[in-house]
């Protein structure tokens, strides 16, 4: 993709345009980003999905003058589950459809300017006339196009972000809405992080939601400490901790200072080598979701052009290549092919003809798990 060229979808903005002045930083709304725009799911394709034990999917039933509080329930669902379509104030949303639908994931795909490590997944709301999550916020970035029929948009920059603690649901207390439109299909809407929202089908209507990573500290630390671990005990060998030193005390439950100073210096020494530390956020940032499985696949005995698995997720750095919580280290020319892989997603037969024999293997034990596959 050339960053410089101006964009439809971003109202003629290019890329890099987009990216320094309003990526993380102020709303923007692109009318008409996908013209003529066609729903890539029917309402029963959306519907089916949602009845799958894979696919995670929730139902949001709003208040209805009194008659009914705000209602929450986690899919799979039964038939019976949905409420009628001429009921009112209803939403269905349907996370991570990219994975099931190939159309969904070449539009995912257009979103390619953040980097991967940061795209998420493409979540498909469908809604009730009046249906609605209520007023919030959300901790990452997020694009909001319109498939399907109207949604009535009001959005606000507010510091108050307390929530009602009456509904199941993380709906703000004191919503203040600054702007609003009603959104046609292939519209769109994009909001940065903890900018409140809220969004009122008028008439059925779907959106889709394209939702970023934004990993928390904690549990960043977390992940990336149970990672290093699987292979610091080796790396730091058997020395104990010695305190040949240590003098009598009168206080024996006061933690020693020469122990806490040991511990910090085993921390160092695990976290000393930058690869390691790349090695494991490249394993964690490609972990497929707990619900996301890959069926096994025979290799072809005539290997042509090779694509990834719509679920699949790949990055690299100088030293990796990482596809779905793995990694694997690459230098030379095969590493230059992965990282094409990677970029494109896809590898040419002519391109593939470059491939070691090392990587041949490779790439036939990835297609064995279902993380790609071979066409042409």
């Amino acid at each position: 993709m050339n960053t410089h060229t101006p964009l439809t979808l971003l109202g003629g903005l290019s890329a890099t345009e987009f990216m320094r002045d309003y990526w993380q930083r102020k709303p923007l709304l692109v009318r008409q980003a996908f013209p003529n725009f066609k729903p890539l799911l029917s309402r029963s394709q959306l519907f089916e999905l949602a009845q799958q034990s894979e696919v995670e999917s929730r139902l949001v039933l709003g208040e209805d003058g009194g008659q009914r509080d705000w209602q929450f329930k986690r899919g799979p669902f039964k038939k019976r589950d949905f409420p009628k379509l001429s009921d009112r104030d209803w939403t269905l949303l349907v996370q991570g459809v990219d994975g099931h639908n190939e159309e969904v994931s070449s539009l995912l795909q257009q979103f390619r300017f953040v980097p991967d490590a940061r795209l998420d997944d493409l979540m498909i709301s469908y809604a009730a006339d009046g249906g609605g999550v209520g007023p919030h916020f959300d901790s990452y970035d997020v694009f909001l196009i319109q498939a399907h029929g109207q949604r009535h948009w009001r959005i606000g920059k507010q510091k108050d972000m307390s929530l009602r603690e009456d509904v199941p649901l993380k709906i703000l207390a004191n919503f203040k809405a600054q702007q609003d439109w009603v959104l046609e299909p292939g519209d769109m809407l994009y909001l940065p992080p903890r900018y409140a929202h809220d969004g009122i089908a008028i008439g059925e209507c779907m959106t889709y939601s394209v939702g970023f990573r934004a990993p928390q500290k904690g549990e960043l630390a977390r992940e990336l400490l149970m990672r290093l671990s699987d292979e610091v005990e080796d790396a730091l060998g058997e020395s104990m901790y010695q305190d040949s030193s240590q003098k009598a005390v009168t206080k024996p439950a006061a933690l020693p200072d020469a122990l806490l100073g040991f511990a910090q210096s085993v921390l160092q020494e695990a976290l000393r080598d930058p690869k390691d530390l790349a090695r494991a956020l490249g394993e964690y940032l490609t972990e497929p979701k707990a619900h996301v499985w890959f069926d096994a696949s025979a290799v072809p005995r005539k290997q042509k052009a090779i694509q990834l698995d719509k679920r699949s997720r790949m990055l690299y750095d100088k030293h990796h290549v990482f596809l779905n919580g793995e990694s694997w280290r690459a230098a030379g020319a095969d590493a230059k092919l992965m990282r094409l892989l990677a970029d494109q997603r896809f590898l040419k037969a002519d391109q593939l003809a470059l491939a070691s024999s090392e990587a041949r293997i490779l790439l036939d034990e990835w297609c064995a798990s279902g993380w790609l596959f071979f066409v042409g």
